[in-house]
C-alpha cells in the first residue's frame, strides 16, 4: 500500500486550512490601521485616504494627507509663503483663546501657548459602510494643567468614483473637578483646512465658494454659510504621464451645531475655517458640554452646488455617534451611531 509521506500530508493539510481561511475571511471595505510613530491610517479598499498624526513632536494632532479621488493630497502642511503659519497643518483642531490660553499658534518664545495631547484612543471600528475612530485629548495650559477635554469621533465614508467623506464629531467639556471652561471671542477655531497650493485662489488657480452663492474671500469672510468649498487643479502622475485634474474639498457645518450656520474665516491664500466664536465667546460646563459636527467631502471636478446640497441633506439626516463601555470580549469601549 502506498503511503503519503508525513511531511507531504502536513503540507496538504496546511494548504487546505489556508484555502479555507481565505474563503471565510472577507476584509471590511473601510479600515482603521494604527501605525508606528503615533499615526493612524484610514483606508478604503486598502487605499489610504487620510492619516491621523498625534505625536508629541507637534503642538496638536492633525490629519495629513487628505487625499482626493486621484490619490493626491488636497491639503498641505503650512502656508506657501509665510513661515509664521506653520501651525496650519492640513486639517486640524484648535482655538485661539481658551481660558486665556492660545491654542492656535505654534510655540512662542515666551512659552505662553497651549498644547493639545491625545491621551488615548477609545475605539477603532472597521466596516463596509464606514470606518470609525474615537479618541480623547487634553487641552493643556503652559504649566501642564488640563483646561479642557476633547473627545473626537472620525468616520471615513466611501462614495462612488473614489470620493469620500470625513465626518467629525467633537465633544468639548471641562476636565474633572472643574465646573466650566470659557471659550473667548476669536476668529480662529475650531476646525480648519489648509488646502494644497494649487487649490488656493492666490497661490494657485483655485476658487472659494460658499453655500449662499458667494465667491472669493471679500464676499465670504465673516458671513454665515452652511458649507464652504475650495476647488482647483491638482497635478497627478509622474514624468511624461503627469497631468492635471480638478478636485476639491467641501466643508459642511451640521444644522444641529450651536450658532448654525457658522460664520467662516477664509483666505485667498488657501485656508478655510469654521469660526465658532467669531462674534462672541461661549461657556462650556460639565452639565452642558459643547457638541460640534463637521463634514469634509473630497470630490472630483469643480464645485457642484447640487451635489453639495445632496451631501448636506444626507449629513443633516444622519445620526451622530456615541462611545460606550463595551460588554463584548477583549473590548474596553465601542463607538457606534446613535439609535435616535
Amino acid at each position: 500500500m502506498f503511503r503519503v509521506p508525513r511531511s507531504a500530508a502536513l503540507l496538504a493539510a496546511s494548504a487546505f486550512a489556508s484555502a479555507s481561511f481565505a474563503a471565510d475571511y472577507q476584509p471590511a471595505r473601510c479600515e482603521i490601521i494604527p501605525l508606528p510613530g503615533q499615526q493612524v491610517s484610514l483606508r478604503i479598499d486598502g487605499i489610504e485616504k487620510l492619516r491621523w498624526h498625534f505625536d508629541k513632536e507637534y503642538p496638536r494632532p492633525f490629519f495629513h494627507p487628505f487625499n482626493g479621488p486621484s490619490g493626491k493630497s488636497l491639503t498641505r502642511m503650512g502656508h506657501p509663503g509665510a513661515p509664521n503659519h506653520d501651525h496650519h497643518r492640513s486639517v486640524w483642531f484648535a482655538h485661539q483663546k481658551v481660558a486665556g490660553v492660545d491654542f492656535w499658534a505654534d510655540p512662542r518664545p515666551d512659552g505662553q501657548f497651549g498644547r493639545i495631547r491625545q491621551k488615548h484612543w477609545l475605539a477603532y471600528a472597521d466596516g463596509d459602510k464606514e470606518a470609525i475612530m474615537a479618541t480623547v485629548a487634553g487641552w493643556l495650559a503652559p504649566d501642564g494643567s488640563e483646561i479642557m477635554e476633547q473627545e473626537t469621533v472620525a468616520a471615513l465614508i466611501p462614495l462612488p468614483d473614489n470620493e469620500h467623506l470625513l465626518e467629525l464629531q467633537l465633544t468639548l467639556r471641562p476636565p474633572k473637578k472643574s465646573p466650566s471652561v470659557q471659550l473667548e471671542k476669536t476668529n480662529f477655531g475650531f476646525l480648519a483646512v489648509r488646502v494644497a497650493k494649487s487649490l488656493s485662489a492666490h497661490f494657485g488657480y483655485g476658487q472659494l465658494r460658499d453655500s449662499e452663492g458667494r465667491v472669493g474671500e471679500p464676499e465670504i469672510f465673516g458671513n454665515p454659510a452652511r458649507w464652504m468649498d475650495y476647488s482647483g487643479p491638482i497635478a497627478v502622475g509622474t514624468g511624461p504621464n503627469r497631468r492635471v485634474v480638478t478636485e476639491g474639498v467641501t466643508f459642511f457645518d451640521h444644522p444641529a451645531n450651536p450658532r448654525h450656520p457658522t460664520k467662516w474665516h477664509v483666505r485667498e491664500d488657501g485656508w478655510m475655517g469654521a469660526s465658532f466664536c467669531m462674534d462672541d465667546g461661549f461657556q462650556i460646563s460639565a452639565e452642558n458640554p459643547l457638541h460640534l459636527r463637521y463634514l469634509l467631502h473630497a470630490h472630483s471636478g469643480g464645485y457642484d452646488n447640487l451635489k453639495a446640497r445632496e451631501i448636506f441633506t444626507g449629513f443633516s439626516n444622519r445620526l451622530g455617534f456615541e462611545t460606550v463601555k463595551s460588554t463584548r470580549k477583549h473590548r474596553q469601549f465601542e463607538v457606534r451611531r446613535r439609535a435616535k
